[in-house]
């Protein structure tokens, strides 16, 4: 609508000037460190709903870090769309691997660099940025309510219980979330499931303290070498996983499905250009785009052990760890998957090392429906916006929270990302394009519209 892009265009510095401004605040949940600066972070979300046209907007206590609500009412008769985003973000480690400070961002070809730039803060800004657009411009077609949470990146560890006492404040007839990603712009697309999630420690001790590497190498096993064979048997020749049982409940795609999941764009030239990889990697007997949308996996996500500092130190190390993460798929579930991998790993662990497997957290995978009112409005509000019609893929990555919102509050939800695969989440560097993040305000509006519409029928 005209009246939209007016107002959009005459706030462009503004809207732009106050992401930068959310972007500064270093809102890392994972380190104790930056625990007041999670809660500045949760006062700015709530003040900026505020300021956009919410009747009102609290900050929730949680036994962890706050939740943010608020809502704009109109009509108890118009449908209620429930608006989920993440305030917090990842920790900018290694940092001597920025261009640019992670809590500094700058724009440089036309792309905001910072740490939660894509993920979620400038996804989640949208959202307010485009209520403010519907209510200044009194175009608002639904009620809209917002949680803000500040723990996605620790696994929501509190969103469960919040949802449990807040069901009636919650109640609304879609979720809708923009923490997901678009093949690109020439290319919009509409996620229409994610990837679950079963995330896990492990720490191999061999003797009762580190020792000398000369006097006792050889003779003793070395946890860090003993690590590295467990993690490496893993996976087969065919980059199978080799936990008994771990395929048992994998949910086979049919080959019509593959051929309209392979249909989407994608050049195996370019993603290795972008990655600086020679040849992609992953279970034989897949394409890229099924091992990272519909194929289960399992990644080691960080390993340590023994002397790291500047410099030489010959010690044997008493303990290794590692850090260890599985995608899921339908009908996984992280709990199961998670015992399985306890047992398997214990049960292959040598008698020269003592194991110890901790479950830290996990989420379940999720498809959401493509004949629902609020799915078409998304997908005719991409049209209006884009001129053309959204792909449908499946994401790769885990948002642990959205099978709750099933489960709790009875609600389907709407992946309507607008990042991109190369916009370096969890990585240094991360970005996101401004013209991403001006289309995204753009096409929210269309969203609202059409959904209340296509809810009439």
């Amino acid at each position: 609508m005209q009246v939209w892009n007016d107002y959009l265009s005459q706030n462009k510095q503004r809207f732009l000037d106050e992401l930068l401004d959310l972007l500064r605040i270093p809102s890392v949940s994972a380190d104790s460190k930056y625990k007041e600066d999670v809660a500045r972070c949760a006062e700015a979300v709530k003040q900026s709903l505020l300021n956009a046209g919410c009747d009102n907007a609290e900050v929730c206590p949680t036994a962890g870090h706050p939740i943010v609500y608020g809502e704009k009412m109109i009509d108890p008769s118009l449908p209620t769309v429930l608006v989920y985003g993440h305030y917090d973000v990842q920790p900018a480690d290694p940092l001597d691997l920025w261009h640019s400070g992670p809590f500094e961002p700058v724009i440089k070809d036309e792309k905001i660099y910072a740490r939660g730039a894509c993920d979620d803060k400038g996804q989640m800004f949208m959202h307010v940025k485009a209520l403010e657009v519907m209510t200044k411009t009194n175009t608002l077609a639904c009620n809209i309510k917002f949680m803000i949470e500040g723990e996605e990146e620790v696994g929501s560890v509190n969103l469960g219980k919040f949802l449990e006492g807040n069901k009636e404040k919650l109640k609304a007839d879609i979720v809708l979330v923009s923490d997901t990603s678009m093949i690109s712009m020439e290319h919009p697309s509409l996620e229409t499931g994610l990837r679950g999630l079963a995330y896990m420690e492990v720490e191999v001790t061999g003797p009762n303290r580190d020792l000398h590497s000369g006097v006792y190498g050889g003779a003793v096993a070395n946890p860090i070498n003993i690590l590295c064979k467990m993690i490496a048997s893993l996976h087969d020749e065919n980059n199978h996983i080799t936990i008994p049982g771990f395929y048992d409940k994998v949910q086979e795609l049919s080959e019509a499905d593959r051929k309209a999941l392979n249909n989407a764009p994608f050049d195996p030239e370019e993603y290795k250009n972008d990655l600086g990889v020679k040849a992609v990697w992953g279970e034989k007997g897949y394409t890229t785009l099924e091992r990272t949308g519909v194929r289960p996996t399992l990644d080691v996500n960080g390993i340590w052990g023994g002397y790291t500092g500047e410099g030489a130190k010959t010690v044997l190390p008493s303990k290794a760890y590692a850090k260890i993460s599985m995608r899921l798929v339908p009908d996984q579930t992280s709990h199961e998957i998670a015992k399985m991998f306890q047992q398997h790993f214990e049960s292959i662990a040598p008698d020269y090392v003592h194991v110890k497997v901790t479950e830290h957290h996990g989420g379940e995978p999720v498809v959401t429906p493509t004949d629902s009112a609020a799915y078409k409005a998304a997908a005719e509000a991409i049209k209006t916006s884009f001129g053309k019609e959204p792909i449908p893929t499946r994401g790769g990555g885990s948002i642990p929270i959205i099978a709750l919102f099933e489960k709790i509050l009875g609600l389907k939800t709407v992946l309507f990302g607008f990042g991109l695969d190369n916009d370096n989440i969890h990585s240094p560097n991360e970005k996101y394009d401004v013209f991403n993040y001006f289309k995204g305000i753009e096409t929210l509006p269309y969203f609202h519209k059409y959904f209340a519409e296509m809810s009439k029928n």
